[in-house]
């Protein structure tokens, strides 16, 4: 699915990587526990989450996740989308819960 995609079905907006709309991901993993997501091995993966601290970005890169979808409406402080932005990394923001975010992407076939 690509980004744009998931933009569209999410009604999330693009915080940093307006470049990257045209990338692909084929999972989706929702989770606030990073640890969590440490645990999954697709590089191809959105992460989707709460939580808004510079973490996301980090676990993000060490995974090589193209993106990142922020729920819950959440503010992203500007050293978050620095970060991603200095990562090449996909910062989305909506304000669906993951639960709701989650379900609209895996309606639309993005599998988990």
């Amino acid at each position: 699915m690509k980004l744009s995609e998931v933009l569209a079905i999410t009604g999330a907006t693009c915080l940093v990587g307006e470049d990257l709309s045209l990338l692909e991901v084929n999972h989706a993993f929702a989770s606030d526990l990073m640890s969590d997501v440490l645990a999954m091995t697709h590089p191809d993966t959105l992460l989707i989450t709460g939580l808004t601290t510079a973490q996301i970005v980090r676990t993000a890169q060490v995974l090589g996740l193209p993106a990142i979808l922020v729920a819950r409406g959440k503010e992203v402080p500007r050293d978050v989308v620095d970060l991603a932005r200095a990562s090449g990394i996909c910062l989305l923001a909506t304000r669906d819960i993951m639960y709701v975010a989650s379900g609209k992407l895996y309606g639309h076939g993005l599998p988990g």
